[in-house]
């Protein structure tokens, strides 16, 4: 099965850090992928800019209409994603548990199963 790990942060606590801590914290969250990668599992994942760097497209009055930003009032906004393809979902929440990130803090990583729509 496909899981998506998609990865959440306090946008305003990560860039609160020193640029050494987050430049060290990257490379750990690297580090974690290539071993994914080396088993076989990592199917590819991204960090993502700032929510500021975002445009949120919705219909309006029947049309789409595009707005800069996020459009959710909440703390935590995605930073990222992994997509692993393992057998359960047990493996892939174990997966979740030891990636850097959630030691950081203020971090939070949301495991979902991909619909696995039928290939043409």
């Amino acid at each position: 099965m496909r899981f998506v790990l998609l990865m959440y942060r306090d946008e305003e606590a990560w860039e609160a850090r020193p640029e050494a801590e987050r430049v060290a914290i990257r490379q750990q969250a690297i580090d974690h992928a290539e071993g994914l990668r080396a088993r076989g599992v990592f199917l590819g994942g991204d960090p993502l800019l700032s929510t500021g760097t975002a445009v949120t497209v919705r219909l309006a009055a029947g049309t789409p209409l595009a707005t800069d930003g996020p459009f959710a009032e909440t703390k935590e906004a995605l930073g990222g994603y992994s997509i692993v393809e393992v057998p359960s979902l047990e493996e892939a929440v174990a997966i979740a548990r030891d990636h850097p990130l959630v030691r950081v803090g203020r971090h939070s990583i949301e495991v979902r199963p991909v619909r696995e729509l039928p290939r043409r």
